[in-house]
């Protein structure tokens, strides 16, 4: 990668001190922003969960003015990309133990869009359920840490390309989230999506689509769900930051489902603001 598209603290091609926390402990957090005509979309969703994370992990203040100042100029450079956002505690000496006045490490990369199946957002993909459950652990639960083992352990589990996405499990067989996404399901007409206050990751896309769906008069509830629910739900979708909706139409080994006026009307009411030129539009 050139560069130029590596910033460390402001800084384009510094470089990154090993002893960072984020190297030695997964002690940080990071965000992935979608770069659209040069603007990262939902720019104060993702710091709004920023926020959340750095308080969650007791991180020393960030200048969220200067932050939020460098991933715009950064994404102004490109026109369609993806801007991944890390944020380290800084290291201060051996041990895990944390220390008073640690500062936050910066580190701000933008790579190219990922190559997708064709049409997923129309044609629906077909997804799987792994073998690799979430463990619970409420203090980290809702956050976007960097300890991602248990997705790389969930997504290496196929290699069949016609496979897109993983679903992932919590305790007692409760649908949780996709290695990389979030998931909805549409059950008598209500749009449900996972409880997350024990595992999982709230994401950008999943609030926004909570938003959208109340601005629409669609139903939502946010509770834990079985995976026998989900063989009864009418529709089913999978989200996040960069692909938006993705119509799930079979579960391998489970059911196969239809892509329905709910999801359809949700990816509308989103393209709609996409084309608005409302990237920096959030919810309430």
């Amino acid at each position: 990668m050139n560069e130029a598209l590596v910033w460390v603290n402001g800084q384009a091609g510094a470089l990154v001190d090993v002893s960072e926390r984020a190297l030695q402990y997964g002690d940080g957090l990071f965000e992935t922003i979608r770069i659209r005509c040069s603007q990262p979309e939902f720019l104060q969703t993702h710091i709004k969960r920023l926020k959340s994370g750095c308080e969650r992990l007791k991180f020393a203040d960030v200048d969220w003015e200067l932050l939020g100042c460098e991933l715009k100029q950064l994404a102004a450079q490109h026109d369609n990309a993806v801007l991944k956002l890390i944020l380290s505690r800084r290291c201060a000496g051996r041990g895990y133990a944390v220390h008073s006045g640690q500062g936050v490490t910066r580190i701000a990369s933008v790579q190219p869009l990922p190559e997708w199946p064709a049409d997923p957002a129309h044609r629906g993909i077909r997804v799987r359920i792994c073998d690799t459950q979430l463990a619970d652990q409420p203090q980290l639960a809702g956050i976007k840490h960097l300890n991602r083992l248990e997705q790389v352990l969930a997504r290496s589990e196929w290699d069949d390309p016609a496979i897109v996405e993983g679903l992932m499990l919590g305790a007692g067989d409760r649908l949780i989230e996709g290695t990389m996404s979030n998931v909805f399901v549409l059950i008598e007409q209500i749009l449900i999506t996972a409880d997350l206050s024990s595992c999982g990751v709230a994401g950008v896309m999943r609030s926004v689509i909570l938003e959208l769906a109340q601005r629409l008069g669609i139903d939502t509830e946010t509770r834990p769900v079985s995976l026998h629910e989900v063989k009864k739900a009418r529709e089913v979708f999978v989200c996040n930051s960069l692909m938006g909706i993705w119509p799930v139409v079979s579960i391998d080994g489970f059911g196969v489902f239809k892509v329905g006026s709910v999801t359809r009307q949700l990816q509308a009411a989103l393209a709609a603001c996409d084309k608005a030129g409302d990237g920096n539009w959030y919810p309430t």
